[in-house]
């Protein structure tokens, strides 16, 4: 393998050859032998947005030459493509400010950038990494900028669609579902008739509720930092820089960013990032009551409730022949877990990271929040198609509703709460149905007692 040598301002550093990083990577590379974990492609590919409208910016304001914005820009788009990605070599944990991102992205960018006009990779020139491609720029407004865009992305093209999948999902089976009435559940004792299509219902609000907090943190994401450079009074950047790179990226991206109004604030805390962290658990817990009620429902088929029959997608026991697990929703709660966890830690960054200028936990945060978001996209459209979909009501929950105790509540507003609770823990102990204890009981007929004690008439609020 070919070495070469190349010097940064900490002196000289040997390299391999034809490595399109520099200096400043490698030394963090060495520094930072914490873990296998690197971002993720929605941040490289943030970064590359940020850097090549950053150099097409400073070339129309007359700050950079056109030929080496060009080759930026050419470089930069590469970086946008995922062609590069091998070239970003460090840690999630690493310099807290993200500075050893930033500088890793510069310079693969102004070496790709010279290799494309001729010149000798890790030499500086003619396009320098800090000179050129982040003027007008610090690690400490790019990365937290690079941090809210990807994740407002992720959510909207991403989460929020896939989200939007189970919920189309649930409410189809809610339609499918809704002639069937059984027993509800509260305390997981019976309860009143319910129609199983009132229950997915339900899960499919959650679902959708959840879309709409995400979609606030969209909003709030989309205010970013850019423009404020190392400690939000926007130093060595020209006014109109971050405006207008905003407006570039925001028109290629189909999102609209805008530069905070408050440069000092944006760069000094994680408060957006731990909000969206929280939209996140928010939803993750929501998906993990769905999940788990399908599963208690599922439970069976002889021993169990039974009253859903899920689609078998691979044996469930290595010792036990014929048996079937809801392993779809147990992957999907798995997710939920690992999402609750990352927003523990993104909180601990957002509390604990906060030191005057500059929060010096963002790398974790922003590793936390898009593992987060691709974690449920990928779980929420995975359970859809391989479990909603296919989902069956069995017979099991309309043969229990004649004999749901609760069915006594229907009987309340006749003959009086505690007439009625007598008669249900009669027919509890003696293991007949309030229709057949009523009739002993009541005064009431059998056409008064069909009328009061239909399950169907019990789905809904009492008629006008």
């Amino acid at each position: 393998m070919t070495v070469r040598r190349e010097r940064d301002s900490m002196g000289e550093l040997e390299l391999p050859g034809d490595a399109l990083y520099g200096a400043n990577s490698a030394r963090a590379q060495r520094n930072f032998p914490i873990s296998e974990l690197r971002f993720s492609r929605p941040l490289i590919r943030a970064l590359g947005l940020i850097k090549q409208q950053a150099a097409v910016v400073n070339c129309e304001l007359g700050l950079l030459d056109e030929r080496l914005a060009r080759a930026i820009e050419q470089a930069a788009q590469e970086v946008i493509d995922g062609e590069l990605d091998s070239a970003f070599i460090v840690d999630v944990f690493q310099t807290g400010s993200g500075t050893s991102t930033n500088m890793n992205a510069n310079e693969v960018i102004s070496n790709r950038a010279i290799q494309l006009l001729g010149g000798e990779i890790g030499s500086r020139t003619p396009v320098h990494p800090n000179d050129h491609v982040n003027m007008g720029q610090s690690s400490n407004d790019v990365i937290p900028t690079a941090m809210q865009m990807s994740a407002a992305l992720c959510l909207k093209n991403d989460l929020v669609p896939a989200l939007a999948t189970l919920e189309s999902s649930l409410r189809a089976k809610a339609k499918e579902f809704w002639p069937i009435v059984k027993t509800g559940r509260t305390h997981l004792q019976d309860a009143t008739p319910i129609r199983l299509g009132q229950e997915f219902l339900g899960w499919a609000g959650q679902v959708q509720r959840a879309q709409d907090r995400l979609r606030l943190s969209i909003a709030e994401l989309s205010e970013v930092a850019l423009g404020g450079t190392a400690v939000g009074t926007g130093i060595n950047t020209h006014p109109d820089f971050s405006r207008n790179v905003l407006d570039r990226i925001s028109n290629l991206v189909g999102l609209r960013f805008t530069e905070t109004d408050n440069h000092f604030q944006a760069q000094s805390n994680l408060d957006t990032m731990v909000a969206t962290s929280g939209a996140l658990r928010g939803t993750a817990l929501a998906l993990y009551t769905v999940a788990n009620n399908i599963r208690v429902l599922s439970c069976g088929p002889r021993a169990g409730i039974g009253e859903l029959a899920l689609p078998a997608v691979q044996p469930g026991s290595s010792i036990m022949p014929g048996k079937v697990n809801p392993v779809i929703l147990e992957s999907l709660m798995m997710v939920c877990g690992q999402v609750v966890g990352n927003d523990a830690s993104t909180a601990f960054a957002g509390g604990q990271g906060s030191i005057l200028e500059l929060n010096v936990m963002m790398p974790l945060a922003a590793h936390n929040v898009l593992e987060s978001i691709s974690l449920l996209k990928r779980a929420a459209r995975n359970t859809a198609t391989q479990c909603i979909d296919d989902i069956q009501a069995t017979a099991r929950g309309p043969e229990l509703v004649e004999h749901g105790l609760m069915m006594a509540t229907a009987l309340a507003p006749r003959i009086g709460y505690d007439a009625a609770a007598s008669i249900a823990k009669e027919a509890l102990s003696s293991n007949r149905t309030i229709r057949e204890v009523a009739r002993e009981r009541t005064e009431l007929d059998e056409a008064e007692l069909t009328r009061l004690l239909n399950p169907e008439s019990m789905t809904g609020p009492m008629p006008e």
